[in-house]
């Protein structure tokens, strides 16, 4: 895996690999979004990786209008909506012309948590801790962030209004891997351990 200098954008060799190596790598990076002039960000803690026609819990089993982007080149972003009521932050693996992505599923935020708390609603200003529940879900990630179908197809490599820089990633003993969560496919889809979980020593 490509090891970039801390505060560096991830580059497109970083996402090039495997969508389950990307995904265990993208543990302790750091998300940026810059919403209006400000800038949002959060250490990535949750990811879940989808491949191909091999994956049947994976939307690039079967290419389509909407997962094609899947089988372009690594490193861009693809949301999108779910269930009617939330959006979802995936990025792009694997070599042009493979389908593969990792799902963000959380984030430890860092930066713009006024911001992140009202985006999320007025329930987030009654909690003591200002971390609870802010986007520690793919749907609350997206909202808390500003993540919308607008950002599908974006270039992550790139220092814009979205993309990956790197930091100091998550140590092998804080990491749990685990089934995904709430997918379809057959049984030996469900059962792949493809999500991964960073619990920082010390965190709540």
């Amino acid at each position: 895996m490509v090891q970039h200098p801390l505060s560096a954008t991830l580059s497109r060799a970083f996402y090039a690999g495997d969508a389950v190596a990307v995904a265990r790598a993208l543990l302790g990076q750091r998300l940026v979004r810059i919403l209006d002039g400000v800038r949002l960000s959060g250490r990535i803690c949750e990811t879940e990786a989808y491949r191909g026609p091999d994956d049947a819990a994976s939307h690039g089993y079967r290419r389509t209008p909407r997962s094609s982007i899947m089988y372009g080149p690594p490193g861009i972003a693809y949301v999108y909506f779910i269930y009617g009521n939330h959006h979802c932050l995936n990025v792009v693996t694997d070599a042009d012309g493979v389908s593969g992505a990792v799902l963000l599923r959380g984030v430890i935020p860092l930066a713009g948590l006024d911001v992140m708390r009202a985006r999320r609603g007025t329930l987030m200003a009654t909690r003591r801790d200002p971390l609870a529940g802010l986007a520690d879900g793919p749907g609350k990630l997206t909202e808390a962030l500003g993540v919308s179908l607008a950002q599908n197809g974006l270039d992550l490599t790139l220092r814009g209004e979205l993309f990956i820089e790197a930091d100091a990633p998550a140590p092998g003993e804080e990491v749990v891997t685990t089934p995904r969560i709430g997918i379809g496919g057959d049984e030996e889809a469900r059962l792949r351990p493809w999500r991964f979980v960073w619990q920082p020593r010390g965190a709540a």
